[in-house]
């Protein structure tokens, strides 16, 4: 029943064009908010929902280094120096990306940009034909701990847990194969609050950028997943 009310707000959200109607603009989903807040579980609904690109810069950097293209061999220099790809050599790949065909109609990017710097270089390329808009998953610092560092895996079968929000049957044992469960290494609470902090201080003031675009939409996710996804997705629809 929810899955179907998501189609159906899909054909709303993006309805097809006819013959001798303008194309519509290019809607540009940015996804907000500090490690843990659930962008990426949202990105991938919003995507299977309204069929549109969910766009990883770190995996069109693997793509582009896989495939040996010329961005590609150009970011594998400064890796193989120990140094970072330069934010303009990202937009390259970013940008050739999203002029494909099936970017047309919208796309959403989830961890881009990360700084301020890569915010206004992106809008600078983006041109008058994309809209962007921003949403911003917002939730306590307190909470994402409790969230991550609670979190465990499954090593045989990825299933995930969450020791006090959906805890195996079995201590440490996975309920579907009987695999041991184990926590990443990144989920501890110490390496937890640096990613926060560096949240905090690099990508924070995306927040305050976006809002001053009057491009800002603030999902507060002390929610389900199903009604933070409804209220994203009533956004979007009134942006249309």
């Amino acid at each position: 029943m929810f899955i179907s009310s998501f189609l159906a707000l899909a054909t709303i959200l993006v309805p097809p064009l006819h013959a001798g109607e303008k194309k519509q603009e290019t809607r540009v989903l940015i996804m907000l908010g500090p490690p843990g807040a659930g962008k990426g579980t949202q990105a991938a609904v919003v995507r299977d929902t309204l069929q549109i690109p969910h766009i990883s810069t770190g995996d069109l950097l693997r793509e582009n280094r896989k495939q040996g293209t010329e961005l590609g061999k150009k970011a594998q220099a400064f890796m193989d120096k120990g140094q970072l790809v330069p934010d303009n050599l990202i937009l390259d790949m970013l940008f050739a990306r999203v002029s494909q065909e099936d970017c047309q109609k919208g796309y959403i990017l989830d961890g881009f940009p990360r700084t301020l710097a890569q915010a206004k270089a992106y809008d600078e390329r983006l041109g008058k034909s994309s809209k962007v808009i921003a949403i911003n998953l917002d939730i306590a610092d307190e909470e994402i701990i409790d969230r991550l560092t609670n979190r465990m895996v499954c090593s045989s079968c990825s299933t995930p847990y969450h020791r006090i929000h959906f805890p195996p049957k079995k201590e440490m044992t996975c309920d579907s194969c009987e695999g041991t469960l184990v926590q990443r290494a990144d989920d501890t609470e110490k390496v937890v609050r640096n990613r926060l902090d560096v949240y905090h201080q690099q990508t924070e003031p995306l927040i305050s950028y976006y809002e001053s675009q009057k491009t800002l939409q603030t999902v507060v996710c002390n929610q389900s997943k199903d009604k933070i996804t409804k209220e994203i997705l009533s956004i979007l629809r009134q942006s249309y």
